[in-house]
């Protein structure tokens, strides 16, 4: 029989109050016997805290007050949790039933420290559709580094690993999960990880979210990440072309440590495959054939037949090659 580990989840919140309901209930509506709910508002105007304190006899613990980001949030948070396992639930999103004792059960094994299931992405006009979770590719470390997709609402960590993560990137508005995530592969690898097909959550994406909103926002900061990155494993070609494409400056000096170089320096490689294929399915053949040729293709033996692909649809012209990108 499995015991319950005590799971902390932190709610960031800031005038969310249409959607703050719901993800409380959905915590709350649990009843799992060992939650420690914290939930950091950021001085709402709205009627948040009116509904933050219809609730406060069933939370660790609750502030309303200015802050600095979603980021620092959460960090708030993240220095009062107590739990065995980790994760952050937007004031936009909520879980699913029985999700807590889903996780549980997936922690049940001492060697999980990352627990991936998966979410609903729930679109306006009630469009859902299910997402693939956050990206492992098994045995291959430095693609997952490289292409680093997280589906944060559904990824748990153990707090062992969280207290050797460290907090999150204060200085990040829209990829603070992706460089945390980053820094956990550095960590731990992907031995620790484990994924199921179990729906946890549902991320709702509307008018007003960062998601929908923001995209650019989310590529100049990705773009910058792994600039950074580039230039830690002293590939400067590769660094210049990824700030070059950031269409903002830097806004912050990213800080990963000391890492293993040849799986950093093979993860920068995936990246330019990566967007190598993004540029190219957004019309921008020249930055695409800019990053493949960047690519030094013995880091990435797996991935040979998307580099060729790409290599050859980028010197067709421009008509057949957007027909080959609406047809696969």
């Amino acid at each position: 029989m499995s015991s319950n580990l005590k799971i902390s989840i932190v709610t960031p919140s800031f005038n969310q109050g249409q959607f703050l309901e719901q993800t409380i209930d959905s915590v709350l509506s649990q009843n799992y016997s060992n939650l420690e709910y914290i939930i950091i508002d950021g001085g709402s105007t709205d009627n948040s805290v009116e509904i933050i304190k219809r609730y406060e006899k069933h939370l660790a613990y609750w502030v309303s007050e200015k802050d600095r980001g979603q980021s620092h949030a959460i960090n708030k948070g993240l220095q009062l949790v107590t739990g065995d396992i980790f994760n952050w639930l937007n004031s936009d999103d909520y879980y699913e039933p029985d999700a807590l004792s889903i996780v549980n059960e997936n922690f049940q094994d001492i060697k999980t420290s990352c627990f991936c299931g998966r979410s609903n992405l729930i679109y306006p006009k009630e469009k859902t559709v299910q997402s693939n979770g956050t990206d492992v590719f098994d045995g291959n470390l430095a693609k997952t580094i490289g292409w680093a997709r997280i589906d944060q609402p559904e990824t748990f960590f153990r707090s062992t690993a969280v207290r050797k993560m460290g907090g999150l990137n204060q200085n990040l508005q829209f990829i603070m999960d992706k460089e945390w995530w980053i820094r956990y592969l550095f960590l731990f690898g992907l031995q620790g990880i484990k994924k199921t097909d179990d729906k946890i959550v549902n991320f709702r994406l509307h008018e007003n979210s960062k998601t929908t909103t923001s995209a650019r926002g989310f590529l100049n900061e990705t773009l910058q990440l792994f600039a950074e990155l580039a230039s830690s494993s002293n590939l400067t070609s590769a660094h210049d072309l990824l700030s070059s494409l950031a269409s903002d400056e830097p806004n912050c000096k990213i800080y990963l440590g000391k890492w293993d170089n040849d799986i950093l320096s093979s993860a920068i490689q995936y990246t330019l495959l990566y967007y190598a294929d993004y540029f190219y399915y957004n019309s921008q053949k020249e930055i695409s054939l800019k990053c493949l040729s960047l690519i030094d293709r013995s880091f990435i033996k797996s991935d040979l037949e998307l580099y060729k692909k790409l290599k050859f649809r980028n010197k067709l012209p421009s008509a057949l090659t957007s027909f080959l990108r609406k047809n696969g």
